[in-house]
C-alpha cells in the first residue's frame, strides 16, 4: 500500500516494504522523507505532533493516521540516499578493502606499462600497442579527411607542383624514419592562411600549402616534416591517450572523495582537469615537441639536408607569431626554447649530416626505436 500525505491525490512510495499510511504534514515533507532527507522515525514524531495540536478536525484528517508502533514502520529504509550515505558507505571495511584491491590493481598496471624515452632518459607511461594506434590512426584518418570535405578546401593533386615538392622532401627522409613498412599516404591541402603540417599513426601525411612559403626551400620543410615524421617514432600518441586514461581515473576517483569531505562533486571535473593539465598534460607536451625536435633534427640531417636551416625556419615562425601564449600554459615549447635547443643540438646533428652517404638504412629513427624497446638510453 502506498502512503499518502495531507493532500488528496498525491501518493508517493517511500519504502520498501507495504506499509500501512503514514501522516505528513505537507506535501513538501512526504518529499524530505522520499529523497531521505529526514528518517521515517523523524518523520513520524513530526507528524504525530503536528496531528496531536490541531486535532483530527475532519474525517479526512482521521484517515492519515498511523500506529507508531507498526514495526514495519520502525523497520522500513528510503528507497533514496541522502547525502550523508556516501560517508556512511565509504567508511564501511568492505568499501576500504576493494578501494585498497582497486589500487593494487591499478599500480601494477601502471608500473607494468613503464617505459624509458631513449633521448632524455625520462619515464613514461604508455599501455598502447602499436596495433592499437593504428586502428586509432585510421580512424583519425577518416575523421580528417570528412572534416576537410565538410570545409570545402581542396587537396591537391598528385601532378601539381606543390604536392611534388612534398612527395619530394619524404622520399628523402622516409629511409630514415624507422617506419619504411608503412603505407604512406601525402595529402596536400589547399589553404594558404594555415601554416601548419602533420603526420597521422599509420603514415598519412598532411601539409597545408600556408606553411610552403615560411619554408621556403626543401630543408625549411624538411626541419617540419621530419618533427612530426618524430611523433610517430616516438609514440607520443600512444602517451598522450595513455596519460588521458590515467586523468580520468584519477577525476572518478576523487569524486566518492568529494562527497566524504563534503566538497561539491562538480568542483572536481570543472578544476580538476584544468589542474591536471597545467600540472601533468602540458609539461608532458612540450617534453614530447622536443624530443620530436631533436629526432627531426637528426633524420633530416642523415638524409643530407642541412640541419642549420632549421634554425633560419623556425626564426621565420617567431616572426610570424607576433603574440605568443607564456610558455607556462601551451602544450608547445616557445620558438625561443626551440631555437636555443636546437643550437646545442646542432653540431651533433651536422656531424651526423658528415657523415651520412644519404642512402644508409640503419637511421637514428631505427637506433631510436630499438633503445625505447630495450629500455636504453642514448647519450647526446
Amino acid at each position: 500500500m502506498l502512503p499518502r500525505v495531507a493532500r488528496p491525490g498525491f501518493r508517493i512510495s517511500v519504502f520498501r516494504t507495504p506499509l500501512a499510511r503514514l501522516p505528513t504534514a505537507s506535501p513538501a515533507a512526504a518529499v524530505r522523507l522520499y529523497t531521505g532527507l529526514e528518517s521515517p522515525a523523524a518523520a513520524l514524531r513530526r507528524s504525530v505532533t503536528v496531528f496531536s495540536r490541531a486535532g483530527f478536525r475532519s474525517a479526512a484528517q482521521r484517515r492519515f493516521y498511523y500506529d507508531p508502533a507498526d514495526p514495519r514502520l520502525r523497520n522500513a529504509k528510503p528507497l533514496f540516499w541522502s547525502w550523508q550515505t556516501p560517508r556512511r558507505v565509504l567508511r564501511q571495511p568492505g568499501t576500504r578493502t576493494v578501494a585498497f584491491f582497486a589500487v593494487l590493481a591499478a599500480a601494477a598496471f601502471f608500473f607494468a606499462n613503464l617505459e624509458t624515452v631513449p633521448i632524455s632518459g625520462r619515464t613514461r607511461f604508455n599501455c598502447f600497442s602499436a596495433d592499437i594506434i593504428r586502428v586509432i590512426g585510421e580512424a583519425q584518418y577518416e575523421k580528417v579527411l570528412e572534416e576537410i570535405k565538410k570545409s570545402g578546401t581542396r587537396i591537391l593533386p598528385s601532378w601539381d607542383l606543390r604536392t611534388r615538392r612534398v612527395q619530394r622532401v619524404m622520399s628523402r627522409l622516409i629511409p630514415f624514419s624507422g617506419m619504411v613498412d608503412e603505407e604512406w599516404e601525402i595529402f596536400v591541402i589547399e589553404d594558404p592562411n594555415t601554416q601548419n603540417a602533420f603526420v597521422l599513426p599509420g603514415g598519412k601525411v598532411f601539409v597545408f600549402t600556408g606553411l610552403l612559403p615560411v619554408a621556403r626551400n626543401d630543408a625549411g620543410l624538411a626541419t617540419v616534416l621530419g618533427h612530426e615524421i618524430a611523433h610517430n617514432v616516438a609514440d607520443h600518441t600512444g602517451e598522450r591517450l595513455s596519460s588521458n586514461i590515467g586523468s580520468n581515473i584519477l577525476m572518478w576517483s576523487l569524486i566518492p572523495l568529494t562527497l566524504v569531505i563534503g566538497v561539491m562533486p562538480f568542483l572536481v571535473p570543472l578544476l580538476g582537469y584544468r589542474l591536471l593539465d597545467l600540472a601533468f598534460a602540458m609539461p608532458m607536451s612540450r617534453r614530447q615537441e622536443s624530443e620530436a625536435d631533436f629526432i627531426g633534427l637528426m633524420m633530416m640531417a642523415q638524409a643530407c639536408y642541412d640541419p642549420r636551416e632549421a634554425l633560419t625556419f623556425w626564426a621565420r615562425m617567431d616572426q610570424l607569431r607576433n603574440m605568443e601564449v607564456p610558455e607556462w600554459i601551451s602544450t608547445h615549447p616557445s620558438n625561443e626554447s626551440r631555437i636555443k635547443n636546437i643550437q646545442e643540438w646542432l653540431p651533433k646533428a651536422v656531424e651526423m649530416a658528415e657523415q651520412s652517404d644519404c642512402s644508409s638504412t640503419h637511421s637514428y629513427a631505427d637506433m631510436f626505436r630499438e633503445a625505447l624497446r630495450k629500455g636504453h638510453i642514448i647519450t647526446l
